[in-house]
């Protein structure tokens, strides 16, 4: 409980941070960076030319990150972060890999550069849009 009240009392901060040294647009990055992958999740989940084994693993990952349970709990300090990035990219992994770069990309709703963080997570490489 203490780590998320911390995490969120950073979070803020690093965002005001960002602003105050004049880098408005990562702090606009960073603010909409998980709501960015909510939408690419969702956009890979309806899309047709994703394969259907993708798809599938994308809706488990969404159900298992909307869960609350996971493999290993979230109050456990970095581990019980870590499970759940490292299943989200392998997941994403399996959708860059079979669906492409170009797929991921176009889906994409933020900017860039966290696109291209998104894609190296997934063990991807993203050629410049």
């Amino acid at each position: 409980m203490l780590i998320a009240a911390v995490a969120l009392a950073v979070y803020p901060a690093l965002i005001a941070g960002l602003v105050l040294a004049g880098r408005r647009s990562d702090a606009t990055a960073l603010t909409r960076f998980i709501p960015d992958c909510v939408v690419l999740l969702k956009r890979l989940v309806i899309d047709p030319r994703v394969p259907r084994g993708a798809r599938t693993v994308l809706a488990a990952l969404a159900a298992y990150l909307l869960l609350p349970i996971d493999l290993i709990p979230d109050f456990i300090p970095v581990a019980g972060q870590l499970d759940d990035v490292l299943i989200a990219a392998i997941a994403l992994r399996l959708s860059l890999r079979s669906s492409g770069p170009g797929l991921i990309a176009e889906h994409w709703p933020g900017p860039p550069e966290s696109l291209r963080l998104v894609t190296r997570a997934a063990g991807g490489r993203l050629r410049a849009p």
